[in-house]
Formats: structure tokens, C-alpha cells, sequence
């Protein structure tokens, strides 16, 4: 049967989706799965990797069965994945040995500030192009290593293996055959060098973290393994993988430097490409692995050219309208939210800082907590949807000013995508905000799509990045429409939430790091966070 179509496995903050791709890069069935999320404590976000893992294979099974083709069509498998959630399992079992901790969750702040007071947040940022922030997984790796009994040891006799979600998922579908991660995913670790294309020994043994435990590092368009017959129904090249939101700016081809893209999922992410230099932000960006494809041989023995990108990371987008779901109950779909925000004319003087698990670029400020500034008698629960809707944005822009600072270019037009990216109220805001041109393409699941392309040029499916630009196709164009002096306002009215939300948390010293080491929570209380 003729290997029509591309598989890719994208594996979300809440939900894990599986999206079927033709060679017009035209999506031709999908799967999509919620997974529960769980808070053990403030500041805690924690995930069951297994349930992620039958998650996801359920999705891809029914992917393939409601669009009646058989896994013998599939010509390759893509993954993408939510980065820097960190998994810790057993080898001869593939069992995990705790909860994933979630990127969002904070409790290593405390071993980051000590970090950052013994002197070493310089070193961390010039090798790994990274902050030194409890949002990515070395310090989650560590935290575990000190809290699970015999853990360390048990590493260092290589009984263990550590994972971003991309090396769990890479294990479980080859069923043990390949642990491995990604170029782009291993550089989210804080462990990985940015300058030698390595993990690091000097931050290994600062964090007394087992090199034993360690995935092998691969580029994001290879071969790695076979997926199982067992899972689909028939073998499958495992043969891309890549972030989110690498595998999001492959997917809107933003392959030229100085192109950029944001995507607005549970997080927002703006990714600016930089080419094949590294530059250090000073702005508090990060400067991340966009992707590394094969050498022009197409072996993978021999890398070929790793391109770099500067991002910007915020921690609460699509998450801030959930919470309008969920924890305020105001909205009973995340869709209802546009046309509630619609229904007044303005915000109404409201604004929200959404710093429900501590504020990202530019900012980091791991320990502030959300807040609403300007509420009267007259606010309603349309104006505080506006005021959350609004948030995205303004967060975004604070981003992007860094950004043009920091590479010394004026963007012309930004590409986004993501759930939110439907929102047509959010994407004018946007455009308005920044005065740029906003533009969304026909095909808004990018990041599917890049995991495709990624594990399609593997394979041979597509033969060139020009064959892949020629497939992206604008379908909306937000232009810019607001008075510069409205603009202005509005935005330094946003400034000025922030700095309070910041002084007030300066002020009430809240430190969500969790226990002291030595008092995790007993078996049987994290089994209660899990049922």
C-alpha cells in the first residue's frame, strides 16, 4: 500500500493530539485528548507520564481509524512535545518513578536562588544561552534525585533514565529500543552547551546529576528508531522530532533570519530566528537550538548546520482562559470567552497580570502571583475576560520590544498560530499592540505540522525546505489600526500593573519552592494527588 501520508504525535500541556498530513501539507485526520493535570501544592504542576504515553496512543489510533488509513500508509512519524517536563524512569520496567514535573511547576526556585547567590547564573546562561529559572528540567532532575530514595545511586549504576517528554515517548513507542532526545529539547535542559553540542560536565557535577541517566543527543530530522507494529498496526520510522515551539516556527518556515513567529497555547512563545550565530540576549531572552537538520549528504552521522533562535517564553496564555473556565467559572467553554469579550467595548479600565506561576521574559520573576488592577462597581465578568484576553497580548509585545532590542531589527510581520491564534478579537488586539502586521496562515496547527515536515524530510516524503515554503499559505491578515497615542496608554497603564504585581510580591516575600529537602510528601499522599 503506498505510503501516502505523514503521522505526527503532538503532545500538549493539557491535551496530546495526532494530526495526519498529505504532501500539500493539508491535515487529513485527527485525534485530540485531554489528560488530567495535578496540584499537589502551590506552585506544584505535575503530570502521570504513563497516562501521557496511553494518551497519546490512543489518539494516534484514532486518528488512523476515523480517517480509515492504515498505519502501512504512514511513511513516518513526527513528535512534538511539551518541553522541559521531566521524567524519571525505570529501565527494565519503563516504569516512571514519580510524576512528571510540569514546565510550569516552581517548586526548584529555592535551589535556583541559591544557585544564583552562589555565583553561577552567569555560567548557566553563557554555556546553555538559558536563565537559570526553575522552568526548565535540570533542577526538576535534581529535586528528584534528592527526594527519591536511592534514586542517585541508582542512576549512577544506570538503572534509570531521565527524559523530556520527546525521550519518553521516543522509549515507549520503540519500546525501550531508543533513548534519545532532540537537539532542540535537549538544549531546554539547562544541562546541554550551547557552544560544544554536548551536555555539559561542569553543570552535570554542579548539580550532582549522573551522566549515567542522560539521553543521547540527536538532530531533529533523522531516523532514530522503529515505532512498534504492535502500537498502529505496522512498523513506522520514528524520523522527526523537535519542541513545540521549534517544531512551530519549522511549521510556519520561518527559515530565514530575522523571521518570527508566536504561538498562543497554554504558554506564548515567540521565536526569532538568528541563522547559525549564537547571541547572547540583554534582555533576559533565551537563546535556544531552533533545529539541526541532516548534512547536505543526508547522512546523520555527520550534523549538519544548527540554526539558533531568541525566544521569549510566557507562562500563561491559552491557562489564563482556562482559569476563566475553571476556576472562576465564567465561561463554560474556552471558545465562549471572544464573543463575552466582545460584548463591552474596552476593558473597562481592568488589566490582569497573569503571573499565575511567576512571570516569564522579560521579566522572570519565578515567585509573583497573579493580580487584577483598576476593578469598580461596573466591572463585570465581560470586562475581566477582556482584561485576560488582553493579557496575552500585552505579554507578548513586553517580549517582542526585547527581542527588536536585543537583534537589532524591526519585525515586519508576525506568523502565529495555536488555539488562541483563532481568536479574531486577541490577533487584531495584537496587531494593534504592536503595530505589526499579525498574520495567520490557512493551516494554524503548526507545530504538528513542523513535527511532520521534519520526519517527512527524513524519509524523502518532501525533498527540500523550498518545497516545504511553497506549501505555507496566508489565510488571514491583521494590520495595525490603533492611534499610537492609544497605544502608548494602553500600554503604560500595563507596565504599571506589573510593577505592582512584582512590589507586592517583593514585599510579601512568597517563596513557593515546597518542603525543605528531605520532607517530600509519603507514598500514600502522592497517591492522592493521582486518583
Amino acid at each position: 500500500m503506498k505510503q501516502e501520508y505523514i503521522l505526527a504525535l503532538d503532545q500538549g500541556t493539557t491535551s496530546a493530539r495526532a494530526i495526519l498530513f498529505n504532501r500539500a501539507g493539508a491535515l487529513c485526520g485527527q485525534a485530540q485528548r485531554e489528560f488530567r493535570q495535578y496540584y499537589p501544592q502551590p506552585g506544584w504542576v505535575e503530570h502521570d507520564a504513563e497516562e501521557i504515553w496511553q494518551t497519546q496512543l490512543a489518539v494516534a489510533r484514532d486518528a488512523l481509524r476515523t480517517s480509515d488509513i492504515a498505519a502501512s500508509q504512514i511513511a513516518a512519524i513526527g513528535i512534538t512535545n511539551q518541553r522541559e517536563t521531566t521524567v524519571l524512569w525505570e529501565r527494565s520496567t519503563g516504569r516512571p518513578l514519580a510524576p512528571a514535573i510540569v514546565w510550569q511547576d516552581r517548586r526548584t526556585a529555592g535551589i535556583c536562588d541559591a544557585l544564583r547567590a552562589a555565583g553561577h547564573a552567569a555560567m548557566f546562561q553563557q554555556k546553555t544561552g538559558l536563565l537559570l529559572d526553575a522552568y526548565f528540567s535540570a533542577t526538576k532532575l535534581k529535586w528528584l534525585l534528592d527526594h527519591l530514595p536511592d534514586a542517585r545511586a541508582r542512576a549512577r549504576r544506570g538503572e534509570l533514565a531521565f527524559g523530556t517528554i520527546d525521550s519518553w515517548l521516543l522509549w515507549k513507542l520503540s519500546k525501550g529500543q531508543c533513548h534519545a532526545t532532540d537537539v532542540s529539547n535537549a538544549a531546554r535542559t539547562l544541562l546541554y552547551n550551547l557552544h560544544e553540542q554536548r551536555w555539559d560536565d561542569e553543570l552535570l557535577a554542579l548539580l550532582d546529576i549522573p551522566h549515567e541517566l542522560l539521553p543521547a543527543i540527536r538532530g531533529n530530522s533523522e531516523i532514530y528508531a522503529q515505532a512498534d507494529a504492535e502500537w498502529l498496526g505496522a512498523a513506522i520510522p520514528l524520523a522527526g522530532c523537535a519542541g513545540d515551539q521549534q517544531a512551530a516556527s519549522f511549521g510556519q518556515v520561518c527559515l530565514r533570519p530575522g523571521m518570527a513567529k508566536n504561538t498562543y497555547g497554554t504558554g506564548c512563545f515567540m521565536l526569532l530566528n538568528i541563522g547559525e550565530q549564537i547571541m547572547h540576549s540583554r534582555h533576559q531572552l533565551l537563546t535556544t537550538v531552533a533545529w539541526q537538520l541532516a548534512a547536505a549528504d543526508g547522512t546523520a552521522a555527520a550534523p549538519g548546520k544548527t540554526e539558533y533562535a531568541l525566544e521569549g517564553s510566557v507562562f500563561m496564555a491559552g491557562a489564563v482562559v482556562q482559569w476563566l473556565r475553571d476556576g472562576l467559572g465564567i465561561i463554560q467553554q474556552s471558545a465562549e470567552v471572544e464573543a463575552l469579550a466582545a460584548s463591552v467595548a474596552d476593558n473597562g479600565g481592568v488589566y490582569m497580570v497573569p503571573a499565575f506561576t511567576g512571570l516569564g521574559a522579560p521579566h522572570w520573576q519565578p515567585h509573583a502571583r497573579a493580580s487584577l488592577f483598576g476593578m469598580s462597581r461596573g466591572t463585570t465578568r465581560a470586562h475581566i475576560a477582556r482584561a485576560a484576553l488582553e493579557a496575552i497580548a500585552y505579554q507578548s509585545a513586553d517580549v517582542l520590544a526585547a527581542m527588536q532590542q536585543d537583534a537589532g531589527i524591526q519585525l515586519h510581520e508576525l506568523r502565529v498560530d495555536g488555539g488562541a491564534a483563532r481568536n479574531d478579537l486577541l490577533m487584531q488586539f495584537q496587531a494593534d499592540l504592536l503595530d505589526v502586521a499579525v498574520v495567520r496562515p490557512r493551516i494554524t496547527e503548526t507545530t504538528a505540522l513542523g513535527a511532520a515536515y521534519l520526519a517527512g524530510l527524513a524519509v524523502g516524503y518532501w525533498q527540500s525546505t523550498d518545497e516545504l515554503s511553497a506549501l505555507w499559505q496566508c489565510e488571514r491578515r491583521f494590520e495595525p489600526r490603533m492611534a499610537a497615542s492609544q497605544r502608548a496608554s494602553l500600554r503604560a497603564h500595563w507596565q504599571a500593573a506589573v510593577a505592582q504585581t512584582i512590589t507586592w510580591q517583593q514585599a510579601t516575600s512568597e517563596n513557593p519552592a515546597g518542603p525543605p529537602p528531605g520532607q517530600m510528601p509519603d507514598a500514600a499522599q502522592q497517591s492522592r494527588h493521582h486518583t
